[in-house]
């Protein structure tokens, strides 16, 4: 039975409990993070941890210490010594009787919940092999920087994509392809890799901002620009990219074949990424 981090204390999982009054169920009013554990290691914890205030202040949620966010981390992986694992970060505003007016920032002790769960790696075949996803409409609400746990949109999705038979659903707003519904997307045109700009649309993925570091040191030129579903068929690859994804092709997109397998771009990308995080 493995153990959680919940509210200052570690537990068996068994024995963690949320109350039915706690905001983060009632009004999905809380945030999250995933981060990457390589050899009982976390990969860009501090970028993971500053994207997670950033959301927290956005919804003014205080009250969370990052030391004690550091000391769960600690006992939690050791827990889970040299494993490829993923540490889940969740916080809500906390406990109140079910109110639709946020509390003043600070009056509510904020739900804190952690731990740390096996990965198991994409299959290599499916990483040679390559994904097909489908495009969909982007309903979501105009915050998606803020890694809220509000998902519904993104759950539904993905449901469209596994109706369809296919691994993801890309969203799609005003005709330009925006993410995946849990990673961001690149295309490669020619050498040349292109992802939507960062905005209020677009959640600032950590892998995303790895990938493009990496694509440039290598002297790869990398547009951060906005692109379209007719543009997305005309690749000559495409990726997507992600906290458990990590690099992975797409070779199908809405019934059009991109290409037969992963590209050179995007198994070169990969490798360097699989360097890069075993050295962190």
């Amino acid at each position: 039975m493995s153990i959680v981090y919940l509210n200052g204390e570690f537990m068996e999982e068994s024995q963690a409990h949320i109350s039915i009054d706690d905001r983060g169920f009632l009004f999905a009013d809380g945030v999250y993070e995933v981060v990457h554990l390589y050899n009982g290691r976390p990969f860009e914890w501090d970028c993971h941890i500053d994207r997670l205030y950033r959301s927290l202040n956005a919804l003014k949620i205080a009250g969370v210490s990052r030391d004690d966010l550091v000391r769960a981390r600690e006992r939690l992986v050791a827990d889970n010594p040299g494993r490829e694992a993923s540490l889940y970060i969740q916080i809500t505003r906390g406990v109140q009787r079910r109110i639709h007016t946020p509390p003043t920032p600070g009056m509510l002790a904020p739900t804190i919940l952690m731990w740390v769960r096996p990965v198991e790696p994409i299959d290599p075949q499916v990483v040679a092999r390559g994904v097909a996803v489908i495009t969909v409409t982007d309903d979501r609400w105009a915050k998606v920087w803020v890694k809220t746990i509000g998902l519904l949109p993104n759950v539904l999705a993905r449901g469209q994509a596994a109706d369809r038979g296919v691994y993801d659903a890309i969203f799609v707003r005003d005709g330009m392809v925006m993410e995946g519904t849990s990673a961001n997307i690149f295309r490669v045109k020619q050498g040349v890799l292109q992802t939507a700009p960062v905005t209020n649309y677009i959640l600032p993925g950590i892998t995303r901002a790895v990938i493009i570091e990496i694509a440039k040191n290598e002297g790869y030129r990398v547009l951060e620009e906005p692109f379209t579903v007719d543009e997305l068929y005309q690749s000559d690859e495409v990726f997507l990219s992600g906290t458990s994804t990590e690099v992975l092709a797409v070779t199908e997109v809405d019934g059009r074949r991109i290409a037969e397998a992963a590209g050179p771009v995007t198994e070169s990308l990969l490798a360097l990424f699989h360097e890069r995080a075993q050295r962190s």
